[in-house]
């Protein structure tokens, strides 16, 4: 935020917390069936008939369940076809998941355009309607991919001029500080935008418990190894405001995976991903079951993982990539489809399973790079390094793609998996020090990134790699610290533990080996498979 909008953001906040009040000042949505989104009031200037079902649909947009709330503000239309900030909730909705990496296009960028530009011709909005109307126009401006990054920053500065100009509106509020956390780069460790965006919703969250955007975008916020601790609270509240929104479920297992809480993540996504399929909104369910398969297979509970596995065909079979549904856009569930097999063979060191996955092209480049990526590591790690050669050079295929789509973020990400496979196949060929060399440079490009929203982590931590490559080389001291430093990143996991612990026993730290050991054994309590590590700690 720019230096002379910070005391005008603190007299807002003020205001809104003098208003007080709670759920007295806002609307609780249940419909005939039961239905409950949480707290929302959103004043407008439209026919008083449409108060209850335009707040009902910014309580869906809030909880990112855009194809419902596209029909709700439709709804509203029908009844008011002259309320103009209608035609603004929908182009919202059209622009879909924020925190969704990738360009913005196709027929549903087409649609929202076309929703942006029916806001500003309807009707007779008031100043303050047509403020959020002119922010959401930025999105639009043009539909060109390398000037998307420009795009969401018009926008968060029409949301901070909204802000301004209206001191009493907290729903302004609560939209800057989403399009605020939208701009944070990868890149920045120090968090600013997202620290930002925190200390505008911390304090209206503490006032307004049951709103589903406070703790929404709390989580989002604090999706970050350093951060995911502050979001706790929101996490553990965000599935009791909106228990009918699919993805108000799952989003508090973003903090849970954060900080390795396997079980809530599992229960999380078991409840979401039932919500999601009954509703058919095949993306969210995906991305559900891939943070739900990744939990088990953390705490070895490979049955159930497998059981999990087993169900994505069929539901992948529904993807289509041009629709509008929940928080989960379509790439997210391509990404699911790629992600769980690989995951299922790479976290149980099953290499040949890895090599011999299937090629499963998909419209979404960075999905598809991750089955090139397991396919090649396993094939270095069970012993034919030369198999790998045609999966290394299509994930650097893919990476100029993605880099000439301007989709800069995966395609460093593809170029990590790039660099990891190759850093497996020149060891798998005896050339220990490239390999090391290799995974080393992969790690350090990993850790100056983040994780995407759309996944609960790397199919395979490359520092993590650089630990077993490590043990390998007999080099169990650098192991240790490789170790290490996954843990600060992904806590709990098991192959970081499992591996920490075999790298102690190399060293001659039994003591610490057995640390290890212990915390495996804790979070495998409910382990439906018997891993060899799991013989040797309790052995």
């Amino acid at each position: 935020m720019r230096r002379e909008n910070v005391t005008i953001l603190s007299t807002v906040l003020v205001i809104l917390l003098a208003a007080g009040g709670g759920r007295a000042q806002q609307h609780d949505h249940h419909g005939g069936s039961g239905e409950t989104l949480g707290s929302v009031t959103f004043e407008t200037s439209c026919r008083p008939e449409t108060r209850s079902g335009f707040n009902r649909a910014v309580a869906l947009l809030h909880s990112f369940e855009f194809r419902d709330a596209i029909a709700g503000f439709d709804q509203v239309l029908g009844t008011d076809p002259a309320c103009a900030i209608a035609h603004w909730g929908r182009a919202l909705a059209f622009w879909g998941n924020p925190f969704a990496p990738g360009v913005k296009g196709g027929s549903v960028a087409e649609s929202g355009r076309a929703a942006s530009g029916s806001a500003g011709t309807t009707g007779a909005p008031t100043p303050r309607e047509r403020g959020y109307i002119e922010a959401v126009t930025e999105l639009y401006r043009n539909l060109d991919p390398g000037t998307q990054p420009e795009r969401v920053l018009a926008y968060a500065r029409g949301m901070e001029r909204v802000v301004r100009d209206n001191p009493g509106d907290m729903e302004a509020t609560i939209f800057y500080a989403l399009a605020v956390t939208q701009t944070a780069l990868p890149t920045d460790k120090t968090y600013a935008r997202q620290l930002e965006a925190v200390s505008l919703l911390d304090p209206l969250f503490a006032a307004h418990p049951d709103h589903p955007g406070l703790a929404h975008y709390i989580i989002h916020a604090c999706d970050h190894p350093p951060l995911a601790g502050r979001a706790l609270a929101a996490a553990r509240q965000y599935a009791r405001i909106a228990p009918s929104a699919s993805h108000a479920l799952h989003m508090p297992s973003h903090t849970f995976t954060r900080l390795g809480l396997w079980e809530e993540t599992i229960d999380s996504n078991a409840a979401s991903a039932d919500v999601a399929e009954k509703a058919g909104i095949h993306g969210e369910v995906l991305h559900a079951m891939d943070y739900e398969m990744y939990a088990f297979l953390q705490t070895a509970q490979d049955a159930a993982a497998r059981r999990v596995l087993e169900r994505m065909p069929a539901i992948a079979l529904h993807l289509r990539p041009d629709v509008v549904g929940g928080a989960a856009p379509p790439a997210a569930g391509y990404y699911a489809r790629a992600a769980m097999p690989a995951r299922f063979a790479l976290e149980r060191g099953d290499w040949n399973a890895a090599a011999a996955l299937p090629v499963s092209p998909s419209p979404t480049p960075y999905a598809d790079a991750i089955t090139h990526f397991a396919r090649a590591v396993g094939a270095a790690r069970s012993g034919s390094p030369a198999a790998a050669a045609p999966d290394v050079r299509r994930l650097a295929e893919l990476r100029n793609a993605l880099a000439r789509s301007d989709e800069p973020y995966w395609s460093a990400q593809v170029d990590i998996q790039r660099q990891a496979a190759e850093g497996w196949v020149a060891f798998a060929s005896g050339r220990h020090d490239e390999g090391i060399d290799r995974l080393r440079a992969a790690a350090a490009a990993e850790e100056a990134s983040d994780k995407a929203a759309v996944t609960p982590g790397p199919v395979a931590p490359a520092r993590e790699m650089l630990g077993e490559m490590l043990l390998e080389a007999g080099r169990p001291i650098d192991a240790l610290a490789a170790f290490a430093a996954t843990r600060e990143r992904e806590p709990n996991r098991y192959k970081g533990l499992a591996g920490a612990a075999r790298a102690g026993r190399a060293a001659g730290d039994e003591a610490a080996a057995r640390g290890f050991e212990k915390r495996l054994l804790e979070i495998c309590q409910r382990a439906d498979t018997e891993r060899p590590e799991l013989r040797l700690a309790r052995r």
